[in-house]
């Protein structure tokens, strides 16, 4: 018997992501004498930690295939830790990939990565995901009706990790994650059916181009763009980053932890097939007098605002358009 007690505290044994862990590391191959401080030195540390690190995907990876149930709890636990290797641990992402579950548009049911995969759409080529401050907002984002319009399925993710995760990974089995905030989500690509093409050819095109006009000119010092949107089904607006431009939700968490002051001007989408949408182009082309929608446009713009949970610009003015708004409709 020649156990020796050498440490209770040795941080460099795990990685982070695995800090949920405990237990005892039985070694014959240390020398007797070593210190605490010989020990963070040692290059027996690195091969007991990788061999560590592999045993517990190792097992993880069983219970998951095995216990698909039981592996539900563990993730719904620790999941958000677990994430952080795949930001941190280059050499077990493939690995730790294939251990994540996420929420998703399918149902309450957490999936994998190859689950999502498999349900892929034809003619979709990404990966769509959308963060939010919680799984049920993200779920009720606008952002993401012309997805479920079209059948696609789209991760809802919740931890701050993720913000940080995907751009590190980029893809998964060539299949990049692409954000469902953003521009350029190519949903033009997977067809609607034949119902929603009719809805779809009822919006006015020359009517519409002349409301994102007047919306472009009076939002100028307020949003990057206004454009006509296909992501949208029965919300009238939404903001969206433009291609390129940092994620609406890390926005806010850096604006939350003190490490950005200066907001990012966002894009305001329309949805030409909304009524509300729809009706402003027609007065405008009807009357030709533009201060009744340039009130709207403001209106508009701070609907999306909330929506988004984000304040809206001047609340006394927004305050006074809607009185305004309900002083009309009730006269």
């Amino acid at each position: 018997m020649r156990r020796v007690f050498i440490t209770d505290d040795c941080a460099d044994i795990l990685p982070g992501y695995l800090r949920f862990l405990q237990g005892i590391v039985d070694s014959e191959d240390l020398p007797l004498n070593i210190s605490r401080e010989m020990l963070q030195h040692n290059p027996l540390l690195a091969k007991i930690r990788a061999a560590l690190v592999k045993r517990t995907l190792s097992e993880l990876t069983k219970l998951a295939e095995k216990e698909p149930e039981s592996y539900a709890d563990f993730w719904k636990d620790f999941g958000p830790v677990l994430k952080e290797g795949l930001y941190e641990d280059s050499e077990q992402r493939e690995t730790l990939l294939k251990l994540a579950r996420f929420r998703s548009t399918s149902g309450d049911k957490p999936v994998s990565l190859a689950d999502y995969a498999g349900r892929m759409k034809p003619g979709q080529d990404a990966i769509y995901y959308i963060s939010a401050e919680s799984v049920d907002a993200a779920a009720k984002s606008p952002q993401i009706e012309g997805f479920a319009a079209r059948g696609i399925e789209v991760l809802l993710l919740a931890d701050p990790v993720d913000e940080f995760w995907i751009p590190a990974v980029g893809s998964y089995d060539s299949k990049p994650f692409k954000s469902a905030t953003r521009g350029g989500s190519d949903l033009d690509k997977i067809p609607l059916s034949e119902e929603q093409k009719n809805d779809a050819d009822k919006a006015d095109g020359a009517n519409t181009d002349a409301l994102v006009a007047l919306l472009k000119l009076t939002l100028a010092d307020a949003v990057k763009d206004v454009r006509t949107s296909s992501r949208l089904d029965a919300s009238a607006v939404c903001l969206i980053a433009d291609e390129g431009d940092m994620d609406i939700h890390l926005e806010r968490l850096l604006k939350q932890h003190g490490q950005m002051d200066k907001a990012v001007k966002r894009v305001l989408e329309i949805n030409p097939r909304h009524p509300l949408i729809g009706g402003l182009a027609k007065r405008l082309s009807a009357k030709g007098n533009a201060e009744d929608v340039t009130e709207a446009a403001w209106l508009l713009l701070d609907q999306a605002r909330i929506v988004q949970g984000e304040p809206v610009g001047d609340v006394s003015a927004f305050a006074r358009r809607l009185d305004a708004t309900l002083l009309k409709a009730i006269g």
